[in-house]
């Protein structure tokens, strides 16, 4: 397992971004995104790997997790899907990167998807950990089968002001056992969790946290300069970048379904692949998968 590389910081219009960079400086730009409750140290296995082949390998802390911070008081601590993606084109433009290869798992394949679909010219290819990540807020609020709904039991928790408690009192331990429960198969996950629970101790995570499960289900406004990001979300845009989606069959926040439901949302290179005995945490799980997909779709 590589040593993380000491951090580095990006000043944005909203944030002082935290993020570590692996390889020549020159080389072609690989971008690699986290998600909750997760941080940079998902890719530990996939980094040294990329940089050896001359890539450029960014690997960022998002909002709320680990160094990152707000750039100030004004800045509403949003969680939102726009906001995810913005902060990744802010990354991208303030480290000059035209375009980038993007990899990204929860939060972070959300704002990969984001990018991806709605600046596809910045986007050379994506792996997406379970295929389209973009939310469909408008339909949120629309009851799922109880065996979906009951996987969905920290997001309800959230909506309400015990939840709130909760992850303010208890989050080293409620996240842990959303590794445990995400990913029922990995014998690792108890092992390597102390490496990024330091990073859930940011003095924002529980607000962003909360903001973004508010948000998805129309429960909490979102940010009022990200309102276009969202407007043009709502139609549920395309990804026509090529593309990789990498789906844990044993995730236990939702186990790889036979059929692929987001077929028809990929209109570029899309292929679909189902990793048995994977559960959520797609990166640090199956580090050679999503290597191999990362590597067929750049050197393919």
């Amino acid at each position: 397992m590589s040593r993380p590389l000491p951090v580095q910081f990006l000043h944005t219009p909203r944030l002082h971004l935290a993020y570590e960079h692996h390889g020549p400086e020159s080389g072609e730009p690989v971008i690699l995104l986290h998600g909750f409750p997760y941080d940079p140290r998902s890719y530990d296995e996939i980094v040294p790997e990329l940089a050896a082949r001359g890539y450029r390998v960014i690997v960022p802390y998002l909002r709320g997790y680990g160094p990152t911070r707000f750039a100030g008081p004004q800045v509403m601590r949003s969680g939102q899907q726009a906001a995810l993606a913005q902060d990744l084109l802010d990354l991208m433009d303030g480290l000059n990167l035209p375009r980038a290869a993007l990899a990204g798992f929860d939060w972070g394949g959300r704002a990969a998807c984001i990018v991806a679909a709605l600046w596809p010219e910045r986007v050379r290819c994506l792996v997406s950990a379970d295929g389209y990540n973009i939310q469909d807020i408008a339909r949120s609020t629309q009851p799922l089968p109880p065996e979906a709904e009951h996987r969905y039991w920290y997001q309800y928790y959230f909506h309400t002001q015990r939840g709130v408690d909760g992850l303010s009192t208890n989050r080293r331990e409620l996240c842990e056992l959303l590794w445990r429960l995400w990913s029922p198969t990995w014998a690792r996950g108890a092992a390597l969790y102390p490496l990024s629970a330091p990073s859930f101790d940011n003095p924002d995570f529980v607000e962003v946290v909360i903001h973004s499960y508010r948000h998805r289900f129309m429960y909490a406004p979102g940010d009022p300069g990200l309102e276009a990001i969202e407007q043009a979300l709502a139609q549920q845009p395309p990804i026509g970048v090529p593309s990789i989606s990498l789906c844990g069959a044993d995730d236990g926040v939702g186990p790889a379904s036979e059929e692929d439901e987001d077929i028809g949302l990929f209109t570029g290179p899309y292929q679909r692949r189902v990793l048995p005995g994977v559960g959520h945490n797609v990166p640090q799980e199956a580090p050679l998968a999503t290597l191999q997909a990362l590597l067929e779709l750049l050197e393919g």
